[in-house]
């Protein structure tokens, strides 16, 4: 597979799906140099730029908040062969230092993100397109740790975010397009055997 254009995967789910966990799992089951995983989360624009609310909060879930001219540049030099810098986006969280990503030119490239698939210079990049799902009350809580944890938000933040913001783009923009994905996982308390599944495929695009 060496010479030919890598296998793009696309994943995609509401916030708290399990996403960034199934990344995680996945990317052990290979070895270094086989897959790349690239989130649109290090993609969402500078804070200041971010659009605000009725009530001046800033909207992190709505397509504009993303830089996705770079984002689908990004995928398209990955594409060529070539390794893509990027600082890792910290959100608002003031005490955290970003690290420096270093995103290397592999057979297989996934591309994680709420709008990998309803943004159509995305998903024409895509080969696979594989949704995430959960139910809602359990993204709420895996939602309300994530966010206190790695960004600061306290309780009434997060759900007013969740309110205001998740749930509307969740209809809007992700649920839409999980009919016209080609895989479907359910991830309300685990998802082990369709990891199975999806790395035993992609185990075998390496040898194509």
């Amino acid at each position: 597979m060496s010479s030919k254009e890598p296998y793009i995967v696309g994943i995609t789910g509401g916030s708290g799906s399990g996403k960034t966990i199934f990344l995680k799992e996945l990317s052990r089951k290979f070895d270094e140099g086989q897959i790349c995983i690239i989130s649109q989360d290090n993609y969402y624009a500078p804070i200041e730029q971010q659009l605000k609310d009725e009530n001046g909060v800033e909207n992190f879930d709505i397509p504009q908040s993303i830089d996705n001219h770079a984002f689908v540049r990004d995928i398209k030099t990955l594409k060529k062969g070539e390794s893509v810098q990027r600082k890792e986006y910290m959100f608002n969280n003031p005490g955290a230092i970003p690290a420096d990503l270093t995103f290397s030119h592999a057979p297989i490239i996934v591309v994680e993100g709420i709008f990998v698939l309803s943004d159509p210079a995305v998903s024409e990049l895509v080969d696979l397109k594989i949704f995430i799902e959960a139910k809602d009350h359990i993204r709420l809580k895996r939602r309300i740790i994530r966010d206190n944890e790695e960004r600061g938000y306290d309780l009434n933040d997060v759900l007013y975010r969740y309110e205001k913001h998740v749930t509307p783009t969740y209809e809007k923009y992700v649920e839409p397009y999980k009919q016209t994905s080609d895989l479907i996982i359910p991830n309300n308390w685990g998802f082990d055997q369709a990891l199975l599944v999806v790395e035993a495929f992609l185990k075998s695009k390496l040898t194509d």
